[in-house]
């Protein structure tokens, strides 16, 4: 019911955002006297504040067209490449010479935690000049039919593993923040059935692998409900009439206040900081905390069932650094991973993956040889800039390239591939 209480309220306000916005065109016109006024910029600023704060911000766009290699600009489009009915596999194809040799072809495994795969946009920007991106680009479980079936952490990790199987040899895997977990057990299957197409490296940034290490206030929470609390409380039907009409979900909006209600005091200032910026007159300013906003406000819902055994696999009983982690009905191994070499990244003020929970994937993956395997801890960075920003592209992403780079392989024989993921 909540969900529909929420619904009915963005609707019932629709027509005084419209309102707000056709007001600060007019005090925002340059033909209008007062634009030029303090009151005039105050009032626009105002109404713009209005409507941000309560607009529904729709999926972003990548929009990378353009990156450059070897120093020249070439251009990018995007390819779907691998589709089922909660993700789709990104390409960022560029128009490369066909003499130049071929750059490491990189997974990037995007956060299903209820923001779009477009928040890793300045990963992918930062990465692409010397590597052939692909990333997993989640789908909204409330534009998923209930005829298309569930979708839960089982699921989550058979995708990864149909992914890297369509990517073929000598792939780099990155799973950034939350699939950190079912990526790392995704490659312990695939390595302990001697899997051809498991990957040269794979890289686990700010990922919650052993959440009793450093726990934030997002720990503090699953250690204080019992999973019934998470089931009566934040799990909805979609309500109608969007296409996942019925089906059961996480939605994001709570995700979003939950993350919001964490940093509440920056939040407040960032929007005082806007409207002054506004009145001001500071157009770079403004532009930066519209661009944030516009990722960080956009939402996903997730399916109930992922949702909930993510909880209680990761976040209650830590299965997987326990070794106790079951994939339908048999046991991750991490200590099989033998071939896959292991790079961690945290950041120091992460207050998300507290420090030291993603760094636990090199206690637990025993096998691993130690010239195969890195950790590499960024002063002064939170859990955003662990994956984006000017501290991510001068000393983190370079690291990545190098770790990639060193410990590629070449590709072997491989088995017969059936597209799709089953290996034969």
């Amino acid at each position: 019911m909540f969900y529909q209480l929420f619904e009915l309220n963005h609707a019932m306000m629709a027509p005084w955002r419209a309102a707000a916005d056709a007001m600060r065109l007019a005090y925002a016109n340059p033909l209008n006297p007062l634009s030029q006024t303090p009151f005039g910029r105050a009032a626009a600023a105002s109404l713009e504040v209005f409507e941000r704060t309560t607009r529904r911000y729709g999926k972003p766009e990548f929009g990378i067209s353009e990156t450059t290699a070897d120093g020249n600009p070439v251009g990018v489009r995007q390819k779907i490449v691998w589709r089922q009915p909660f993700c789709n596999l990104v390409h960022f194809e560029r128009a490369l010479p066909k003499s130049r040799p071929t750059d490491p072809k990189v997974l990037i495994v995007a956060p299903m935690s209820g923001h779009y795969a477009t928040l890793l946009r300045g990963t992918v920007e930062t990465l692409l000049p010397q590597s052939d991106i692909y990333i997993t680009d989640w789908v909204d479980a409330r534009m998923v039919p209930l005829t298309d079936g569930t979708f839960d952490l089982d699921d989550y990790i058979d995708y990864v593993i149909q992914m890297l199987h369509v990517l073929g040899p000598d792939t780099h895997v990155i799973a950034v923040c939350q699939p950190a977990v079912p990526v790392l057990a995704a490659v312990a299957l695939m390595e302990a059935d001697d899997d051809p197409l498991s990957p040269s490296t794979m890289t686990l940034m700010g990922g919650p692998i052993d959440t009793r290490i450093n726990p934030t206030a997002v720990n503090q929470l699953a250690k204080e409900k019992p999973l019934s609390w998470f089931r009566d409380n934040v799990v909805m039907p979609v309500p109608f009439p969007q296409p996942g009409f019925m089906r059961p979900v996480y939605p994001g909006f709570l995700q979003l206040s939950g993350f919001m209600s964490m940093n509440l005091d920056r939040h407040l200032t960032a929007t005082r900081d806007f409207f002054e910026h506004l009145v001001r007159n500071d157009g770079d300013a403004a532009e930066k905390h519209r661009d944030f906003y516009d990722e960080y406000m956009a939402v996903m819902d997730l399916t109930a069932e992922f949702y909930l055994q993510t909880v209680d696999v990761v976040f209650m009983r830590h299965a997987l650094p326990k070794g106790e982690m079951m994939h339908r009905g048999r046991k991750v191994d991490t200590s099989a991973i033998r071939k896959v070499a292991l790079l961690t990244v945290e950041g120091e003020n992460d207050d998300i993956s507290g420090l030291g929970q993603t760094e636990a994937a090199q206690t637990i993956c025993t096998h691993i040889p130690d010239r195969m395997r890195e950790h590499y801890m960024q002063p002064d960075v939170g859990h955003y800039g662990v994956f984006n920003g000017s501290r991510f592209r001068r000393e983190i992403a370079p690291r990545i390239l190098a770790f990639q780079r060193r410990h590629a392989r070449e590709a072997r024989p491989v088995r017969r591939v059936i597209k799709g993921g089953k290996s034969g």
